[in-house]
């Protein structure tokens, strides 16, 4: 006798399934704290529209829709654990993949370009688009793996090398906060067992904590990165809301002009 398959929409219809024991505070919602975790997401996303608003206004426009797609990211892992959905690990993945897409689009210096490219941001990001279509339809078809190669896409800011003060800062936290999530994000993964015996569940909640303060610094990282290559004559400068004194804080950008020697 055949076996309906499930309906992609249907809860737990996803071969992926957190550690986090599920309907235990809830019956609509399967995982409560990866569920609500991404609340941060909708706080850092408007904040950095907000904080960046003077760089998009003198450079580009694109930051607030870097912004937008990481809120979108936050709503689609929203539904994912709240469903355990095969639509819901979807959304999310290809979210997260087209955010990575846009920023590279965005901030990737010309003079890391391909030569056959010759330098051209348009060709740069049609290739890009490519790619991320191309690597959208493979995620239908293994998700799983999908979900760990997304993961180590970024690892090439590890090899960025730079005078800048600011910038040597920004990779340094950037790596750490990275690290750490990834580190939750695996433990959580692989070592569910363990983290069930002695009752805690929480890691791929803190993996979400951790990559939504991540955000902030990578971008402003790629900016700083993009501007010493593209915007001669001007300078970022590094600030820290809420304040540049306190310890712990969200970077962002303020533009300079240079002053000119006569």
């Amino acid at each position: 006798e055949c076996v309906p398959m499930p309906s992609i929409f249907a809860y737990q219809s996803s071969e992926v399934d957190w550690c986090e024991s599920n309907f235990q505070h809830s019956e609509l919602v399967a995982e409560f704290y990866n569920t609500f975790s991404n609340i941060f997401f909708f706080i850092f996303g408007p904040l950095m529209m907000f904080l960046m608003h003077p760089y998009a206004q003198r450079y580009t426009s694109g930051i607030y829709y870097i912004s937008l797609l990481f809120m979108v990211i936050g709503l689609f892992s929203m539904y994912f654990h709240m469903t355990l959905s095969f639509l819901g690990q979807l959304l999310d993945e290809i979210s997260i993949l087209w955010l990575l897409a846009s920023s590279y689009s965005l901030w990737m210096p010309r003079c890391y370009y391909p030569s056959f490219l010759r330098g051209s941001r348009v060709h740069f990001t049609y290739l890009v688009i490519i790619i991320s279509v191309i690597s959208t339809f493979l995620s239908f078809l293994k998700p799983t793996i999908n979900a760990y190669a997304l993961n180590s896409v970024a690892i090439h800011i590890l090899y960025l090398v730079t005078s800048n003060k600011d910038l040597r800062h920004l990779i340094s936290v950037s790596v750490v906060l990275w690290a750490t999530a990834l580190t939750s994000w695996i433990s959580d993964r692989l070592f569910c067992n363990f983290w069930q015996r002695i009752h805690f569940f929480y890691l791929h909640s803190i993996w979400h904590v951790l990559i939504s303060i991540t955000f902030p610094y990578g971008i402003v990282t790629m900016a700083l990165v993009d501007a010493s290559y593209e915007m001669p004559g001007q300078t970022l400068k590094v600030h820290y809301w809420p304040r540049d004194t306190w310890p712990v804080g969200l970077p962002y950008v303020e533009i300079q002009e240079n002053e000119k020697n006569c």
